[in-house]
């Protein structure tokens, strides 16, 4: 594979950025201002980033898995308060499941632990919930399902509301064949892997500036060595993860289901062990205002906390690679 992107990834990639500068948190103020947020989620539906994975003519989606982690990654950057991980998702599943396309917005839905995908009866919740008027949950055993979507969204995650879903509701829409299910998922832990390394990269950026411009004893802190090397341990943290994202997410279309699975499922594990530490690393650098409402940090742990759980951290997700292992070496 070539990690190069090509000039038309570097674009998207550029626009992206160039819409989170404009309309994105410039600080924990703004997600209260509704009238942005509008501005911003009206930005990226007129992108067709949520429609990346929409079908074509002969039923293959429009853009890579690649290019779908350019924008989770850049939403991630800068805490887009818009749903995308959800809607993507979910046109995924229709894709996948030649169902027809529904009416108004449609986010994915998952088990409560978040651990394994939904089956009717259990306990689900919505990603994305902001605006969604309708629930896809794909079982275990690939049947697709609908469900419309009631109560108010909650905000553990300040940027990504979440609700949970009253799963008896669901009615049937379609079905995926194992192979699809197995690609769905390696899509769905890349795209959360993907958000990840945004976030990461975002809190690594935040720490930098406030160390280049908070002084202690008369000099930047950024200068004295323990928070150099803090800083520093996060950028080799934040460089794996990409490293391995970028494998995952050629794999969504590149390999077979199951080792794509198993390549996804290795940089979530990767990713979700280097999230917590990058993240906490921002706030230690901080110091005191670190831990205080004011500060970007904790949002940005925040939504590092949800993306883990999205799919599994790091156990399941190894457990995942172990599985793959294990049923390579029966062949």
């Amino acid at each position: 594979m070539d990690v190069r992107f090509t000039p038309e990834q570097r674009i998207l990639r550029q626009s992206v950025k160039q819409v989170i500068n404009r309309l994105g948190l410039s600080a924990v103020a703004d997600l209260a201002d509704e009238q942005r947020a509008a501005r911003l989620d009206e930005a990226v539906e007129e992108s067709d980033w949520r429609r990346l994975r929409a079908p074509d003519e002969a039923g293959n989606p429009w853009a890579s898995g690649v290019e779908a982690a350019i924008v989770a990654e850049a939403l991630g950057h800068g805490l887009a308060d818009v749903p995308f991980l959800g809607p993507t998702l979910a046109m995924e599943l229709r894709r996948l499941a030649k169902a027809s396309a529904a009416t108004g917005r449609e986010t994915v839905g998952l088990r409560r632990n978040l651990s394994a995908l939904a089956s009717p009866g259990e306990p689900a919740v919505a990603i994305d919930a902001a605006c969604a008027e309708s629930v896809l949950l794909l079982a275990a055993d690939g049947t697709l399902a609908s469900v419309k979507l009631r109560g108010q969204p909650a905000a553990t995650d300040l940027t990504r509301p979440s609700v949970p879903i009253p799963t008896a509701e669901a009615v049937t829409v379609g079905s995926l064949t194992e192979a699809d299910r197995q690609r769905w998922i390696a899509l769905a832990l890349t795209l959360t892997t993907a958000d990840l390394v945004g976030s990461m990269q975002g809190a690594l950026d935040l720490a930098v500036t406030y160390a280049g411009q908070r002084a202690q004893y008369g000099k930047r802190i950024g200068s004295f060595q323990a928070v150099a090397h803090l800083l520093a341990d996060a950028v080799v943290h934040i460089e794996g993860a990409r490293a391995a994202l970028l494998y995952a997410a050629w794999g969504v279309d590149a390999l077979d289901p199951w080792d794509a699975v198993a390549a996804a499922a290795s940089a979530k594990a990767y990713a979700a062990r280097a999230a917590r530490s990058v993240c906490e690393t921002c706030i230690q650098v901080h110091g005191g205002i670190g831990n205080s409402w004011e500060c970007l940090a904790h949002v940005y742990l925040r939504r590092t906390l949800l993306a883990t759980d999205v799919l599994g951290g790091v156990g399941p997700n190894l457990a995942r690679v172990l599985e793959h292992v294990g049923l390579k070496g029966r062949l």
